[in-house]
C-alpha cells in the first residue's frame, strides 16, 4: 500500500461545503490520503463526489460522529494527522422546527469526536490539528449601518442552529485548554456555489426561476449577508490548516455584503439574460413572506486577521461567482432532479453499506 505524507479525516464531506473541501484536497494533494466520513442525512449526497470516488488517495466511510465504534475504528486503523470537522445540521428553519437534532449532531457529535481525538492524540503523538468549521451566526446580529464581526466579537446566537454551533465552538476550545488538544476554529460567512442543497436561498431561487415558480423572500428582503464563494472557502481552509496557529480563531469572509432582495434581483436579471427572457421577467416571481422567527438583520465578517497573518483573500466577487453558480445549475439538471426527487438516495443505497 502506498505511503501517504498526511492522512486527513474530513467529517461531513458529502455535504455542500464538505464535498468541495474533499475534492479540493484530493485533487491538490495526491500525497495526502483523504477519508470522508458522512452519515448521509438528507443533505449528504455522494453524487457530489462521483468525479473523485475512484481516486487512489480517497476513501468514503458511511458513519456518524455520534457513533464511537465507527470513530474508534477509523482512528485505530488509520494514522490520522488532521481532522477537518464539517459535519453539522445547518439550516436555520429546520433548527426552529426540530432543535433537538441540532443539539445531537452539532453539540454531542462534536464532543464525541473531540473525545476520540483527544484519546488518540495522547496515545499516538502524531495527531497535529483538529480544525473546527463554524459560522458567523454564532456572533448574533449587527445593525445595518455599522460594525463587523471580528474574532473577538462576543457570542450572541439567536437561533437554535447558531446556539448549537456556538456550543460546539466552546467545547473545541475547552478541549484545547483542558487536555491540550491542538485545534483551530474558523467562522465563515454564507457560502454559495455548485452542489448546494436546494433549500438554501440561492439554489432555491435558481430552481424556482427555471420552473417559473414564486421566489419566497422573508420580510422585506432587507436582511444582509456576506457571501463567500465555496471554492474560496476551501482554499481558506487549506491555508489555515497548514499555516494557522494552534489555539487561534480565523474569520473567513467574502467581502460581499448584499441584502437578500438585491441579491435575488441580481440573480433574476442574470438568469433572464442566460435564459433569453426579457429582463424583469423573473423579478415578477419574487414574493415576500412572513419573516422567520429570530431572523438576524445583518452579518458582516472582518477577515483582516486572515489577510494579515496568512495572506489569504477571496478571489471571486459575487456577480462573477453567482454567474458561474447559475451556469452550473442550468448545465447540471440531472443533479438537480436527483436531489429534488430523492433519487440520489437510491444511488447511495446501491453503492455503500454501513461499515
Amino acid at each position: 500500500m502506498k505511503k501517504f505524507k498526511k492522512v486527513i479525516l474530513i467529517t461531513g464531506g458529502a455535504g455542500f461545503i464538505g464535498s468541495h473541501v474533499v475534492r479540493y484536497f484530493v485533487n491538490k494533494y495526491p500525497d495526502y490520503f483523504i477519508i470522508n466520513l458522512d452519515a448521509l442525512s438528507y443533505a449528504g449526497n455522494l453524487w457530489n463526489l462521483k468525479d473523485i470516488e475512484n481516486k487512489d488517495n480517497y476513501s468514503f466511510i458511511h458513519g456518524s460522529i455520534l457513533d464511537t465504534v465507527v470513530l474508534n475504528r477509523i482512528f485505530e486503523e488509520q494514522d490520522i494527522n488532521y481532522v477537518i470537522h464539517l459535519a453539522a445540521e445547518s439550516h436555520v428553519d429546520r433548527s426552529i422546527t426540530n432543535p433537538i437534532s441540532f443539539v445531537e449532531t452539532n453539540v454531542l457529535g462534536t464532543v464525541n469526536l473531540l473525545h476520540v481525538c483527544k484519546d488518540y492524540w495522547i496515545k499516538k503523538k502524531i495527531f497535529e490539528r483538529f480544525f473546527h468549521i463554524s459560522t458567523d451566526e454564532v456572533y448574533g446580529t449587527l445593525p445595518l449601518d455599522k460594525g463587523q464581526f471580528t474574532e473577538n466579537t462576543a457570542y450572541d446566537p439567536n437561533s437554535p442552529y447558531a446556539a448549537s454551533k456556538a456550543s460546539s465552538d466552546h467545547f473545541v476550545r475547552a478541549y484545547g485548554a483542558t487536555f491540550g488538544l491542538p485545534y483551530v476554529v474558523s467562522n465563515c460567512s454564507n457560502n454559495y456555489g455548485s452542489h448546494q442543497f436546494p433549500e438554501k436561498l440561492i439554489p432555491l431561487a435558481i430552481y424556482r426561476i427555471l420552473n417559473k415558480q414564486t421566489i419566497p423572500i422573508y420580510g422585506k428582503g432587507e436582511n444582509v449577508r456576506d457571501w463567500l464563494w465555496v471554492n474560496d472557502h476551501a482554499n481558506a481552509i487549506d491555508c489555515i490548516l497548514h499555516q494557522g496557529k494552534n489555539g487561534e480563531t480565523y474569520n473567513i469572509g467574502g467581502n460581499n455584503e448584499w441584502d437578500n432582495l438585491s441579491l435575488i434581483e441580481l440573480l433574476c436579471d442574470l438568469m433572464d439574460e442566460k435564459l433569453d427572457r426579457a429582463i424583469g421577467t423573473s423579478r415578477k416571481l419574487i414574493e415576500f413572506v412572513k419573516d422567520r422567527a429570530g431572523h438576524d438583520l445583518r452579518y458582516a465578517i472582518d477577515a483582516t486577521k486572515l489577510k494579515n497573518e496568512l495572506s489569504w483573500e477571496p478571489s471571486v466577487q459575487l456577480k462573477e461567482g453567482l454567474s458561474a453558480t447559475i451556469d452550473w445549475y442550468i448545465n447540471n439538471q440531472d443533479w438537480v432532479k436527483n436531489v429534488t426527487s430523492g433519487a440520489y438516495k437510491e444511488y447511495i443505497s446501491q453503492q455503500y453499506k454501513n461499515i
